[in-house]
């Protein structure tokens, strides 16, 4: 599936209901962070540039605001899970575990596009991908292809211990972290630290230290370089040069 063209996709959505308190309790409606329920309520509305596919359960978007050279985001549409907590949303029992399975499933279908999308991104400037490209050159070219670069593990699939958004949402984002848009600690520490939990982590334990983001001071760490582990204090102009290195030699892989 490409992701230049949006997709539907008729499935049968299953209605549950929780009863397992938020941290935050329900936001209130409306504002800038009720932004992502106009995409899940009518995705039609947007292009195949911003909605990239839905169905039933789910919608695909591209992040307005993205903080690597690749940012999706998957939006549940179960309107009982939609604005809770993703801790609660993600962690609860009351269904057997049935929301998080369908969740999971869901991002590493997007995670999938997300992988092709790279390698068209990227691909050319890769060194794991030069056999496969010289395949693709040949006239005909190979029944079976080499695999080339594993786009997929270059992908992260989480969400935030305490999102900017009311509504449920699960960040499909490559690794780089190199954007015009990653513009200062947060943005950065949201997605290099604990504050950014794994979709696999969960179910989270009751007593998982991310749970408590504020207390364990994820956001305000000094800054370490995701790839080679460089630290940078609190210069951020240092740590956005070093980043573009880190890019440059991350794709030439």
């Amino acid at each position: 599936m490409s992701m230049k063209s949006k997709q539907r996709k008729s499935t049968t959505t299953t209605t549950t209901t929780t009863t397992t308190p938020t941290p935050t309790k329900r936001r209130a409606i409306g504002g800038p962070r009720d932004g992502l329920g106009a995409y899940i309520a009518n995705p039609t509305a947007y292009p195949s540039s911003t909605v990239i596919y839905h169905n039933d359960d789910f919608v695909a978007v591209r992040d307005l605001f993205p903080k690597s050279t690749l940012h999706l985001l998957l939006l549940p549409r179960d309107p009982t899970k939609m604005r809770l907590h993703p801790f609660d949303a993600l962690s609860s029992s009351s269904d057997g575990g049935a929301f998080l399975d369908k969740v999971r499933a869901e991002t590493q279908r997007l995670r999938a596009l997300a992988a092709g999308e790279l390698r068209r991104m990227h691909g050319r400037y890769s060194a794991q991908e030069e056999a496969r490209r010289a395949a693709l050159d040949r006239d005909p070219p190979p029944v079976e292809l080499p695999r080339g670069r594993d786009w997929e593990r270059e992908i992260m699939c989480g969400i935030h211990a305490h999102p900017s958004m009311n509504h449920l949402h699960i960040h499909v984002i490559s690794v780089d972290r190199y954007s015009d848009r990653l513009k200062h600690r947060k943005h950065y520490n949201s997605f290099s630290t604990p504050f950014f939990v794994p979709i696999e982590d969960f179910p989270l334990a009751k007593d998982d230290p991310r749970r408590r983001p504020d207390e364990m001071g994820y956001l305000r760490r000094d800054f370490v370089c995701w790839r080679c582990g460089q630290g940078f204090g609190n210069r951020f102009t240092e740590l956005k040069a070093h980043l573009a290195e880190e890019f440059d030699a991350w794709r030439r892989l």
